[in-house]
């Protein structure tokens, strides 16, 4: 027997089948939790960081309503590219700040419990980007976890209904791709 969906993902199918109200009643039933992902992300900024919390969604506001609809499996899918786009809201965000202080100082942003727990110090939005890119090209659902949790703010328990694995294997993922991070962004700043 199967399921109804619920009121997210029924909003996510009319709108994928060209329901333009669709769009506008989803945004209100998700406003709350892409506030909480966006305050989860800037929750750690430091004294560099400017972008705020309500502009961070409602620049993810404006990456979801040029997607026009599209193709969505499910909430865990929204959910993943809503914090796809946040993720490159605030690398696009830290390459301006850098670009306005011509090449000085970088937008840092401290080591949280997220990334080490064990650890302390800061990193920069565009070495965090960086070195998911080049996770990414080795273990592409490593990075996907990383991009879930440090740009996206998602609990373990939502990147495994987004990845559609356990929360184990998830835990697992994550402490794995903490560790290549770790050492990727402190090769970085050896250089």
């Amino acid at each position: 027997m199967a399921t109804e969906p619920g009121p997210i993902t029924s909003l996510l199918q009319r709108w994928s089948e060209g329901d333009g109200e669709a769009f506008p009643q989803l945004v209100a039933l998700a406003y709350d939790d892409l506030r909480a992902i966006a305050h989860r992300r800037l929750i750690t900024a430091s004294g560099g960081q400017t972008l705020a919390t309500t502009a961070l969604v409602n620049e993810a506001y404006l990456r979801l309503a040029g997607r026009e609809g599209g193709s969505w499996e499910s909430r865990a899918h929204f959910y993943a590219f809503a914090s796809r786009a946040m993720r490159h809201i605030l690398v696009d965000h830290a390459r301006r700040a850098r670009a306005e202080k011509r090449g000085g100082g970088q937008d840092a942003l401290p080591l949280d419990e997220q990334l080490a727990a064990d650890q302390s110090g800061s990193v920069d939005v565009l070495g965090v980007d960086d070195a998911v890119e080049r996770l990414a090209s080795r273990h592409p659902r490593m990075a996907q976890v990383v991009e879930l949790r440090f740009f996206g703010g998602l609990t373990v328990n939502e990147v495994a209904e987004v990845l559609g694995a356990s929360v184990r294997t998830v835990e697992r993922e994550w402490a794995k791709a903490k560790a290549y991070l770790l050492e990727a962004l402190g090769a970085d700043d050896a250089r």
